[in-house]
């Protein structure tokens, strides 16, 4: 679905983008890729990595804030993959307006450019922290989520608009991997840890990157799509980084949970459950097509979940050992 197509990637520069270029790049024969972000030096310096693709590669300077600019950089565009977000959880619970800019205004800033171009899909990337929030990010990707499952009534069929949900990516700017990694290299005494029975679902930058292509492929739109992913108990994620230091017990931080969620209790009657991931099908009616979400379009076939199900990382079947954390850890690059 991707060869000869014009890509839009908003938030292009970051961990994600880079890695999702580069996988379109080495199996697609696109018409044009456009990266749609804030940061002149990380498009400058992405633009020089992929410089063998300057044929088919754009770089547009603009924040999704921006509607007029945003609308001009879709024009001619077949798909989005709308990743640009404020995403620090601290920093947003100090910064409310910020991020709700971002999240909230920016998101319905990319549906109506959508829209007014005449875009054929539009994948948004959303996270666990959207599910039962209890902090501004999580809370304002909630509202992202909603909004681009309601888009889907006003495209009328046109253009489909869907959402992918995934946990903590390994190794990503800002994540507790390469926190831990800085300050193992400073020769610290001991690894902070907010709370001993801290858990978090683990996903490397690959894995979230092909889960994305894949449902791609499979959405009809209106999904919010989870990937069974394992859990990691962040106790043994420092053992396993740093077998020999002490841990230090320094409490949860602003907007932080103890275990995270993807598929909550009160959705059970809507989450379906395929092989390799779960979908959360819409609250809401489409009146321009009756839609069964129990068969995606690549006619994988899933079944309800049992009411009062939660998908939640602390009750996991499946938590990485400490040899598997650091195997995970080796994945990330």
């Amino acid at each position: 679905m991707f060869n000869g197509k014009s890509i839009l990637i908003t938030g292009g520069t970051g961990s994600f983008g880079h890695r999702y270029v580069s996988t379109l790049l080495n199996q697609y024969k696109l018409k044009r890729l456009v990266i749609y972000s804030r940061d002149e030096l990380k498009q400058y310096e992405m633009a020089m990595k992929f410089q063998r693709h300057e044929d088919v590669m754009r770089f547009f300077i603009g924040d999704v804030r921006d509607a007029s600019r945003l609308k001009e950089a879709t024009r001619g565009i077949d798909i989005i993959i709308h990743a640009a977000a404020m995403k620090h959880v601290p920093i947003a619970e100090y910064n409310p307006m910020e991020c709700i800019k971002t999240n909230i205004y920016g998101a319905e800033n990319v549906i109506q450019a959508a829209l007014d171009n005449k875009v054929d899909y539009v994948m948004a990337l959303s996270t666990d922290k959207a599910a039962n929030p209890i902090n501004l990010y999580g809370a304002t990707k909630l509202v992202s989520d909603k909004l681009f499952v309601a888009a889907n009534n006003m495209s009328g069929g046109r253009t489909k608009f869907a959402v992918v949900r995934y946990g903590n990516v390994v190794g990503s700017r800002g994540s507790v991997v390469p926190f831990f990694e800085s300050l193992i290299k400073k020769g610290v005494e001991s690894l902070p840890i907010t709370h001993k029975d801290m858990t978090r679902f683990w996903i490397t930058l690959q894995q979230g990157v092909s889960f994305v292509f894949k449902c791609m492929e499979r959405m009809d739109g209106g999904e919010i799509f989870v990937p069974k992913i394992p859990s990691v108990r962040i106790v043994d994620l420092a053992k396993a980084m740093a077998p020999d230091l002490p841990l230090e017990i320094i409490g949860i931080r602003p907007g932080e949970k103890i275990h995270e969620v993807m598929c909550p209790e009160d959705d059970s009657h809507l989450t379906i459950e395929f092989d390799d991931y779960f979908v959360i099908a819409p609250s809401i009616t489409f009146y321009s097509r009756k839609s069964d979400f129990t068969e995606s379009i690549l006619q994988e076939k899933g079944k309800i979940v049992e009411y009062g199900f939660e998908y939640n990382s602390g009750s996991n079947k499946e938590f990485l050992t400490k040899e598997e954390i650091i195997q995970y850890n080796s994945k990330r690059d």
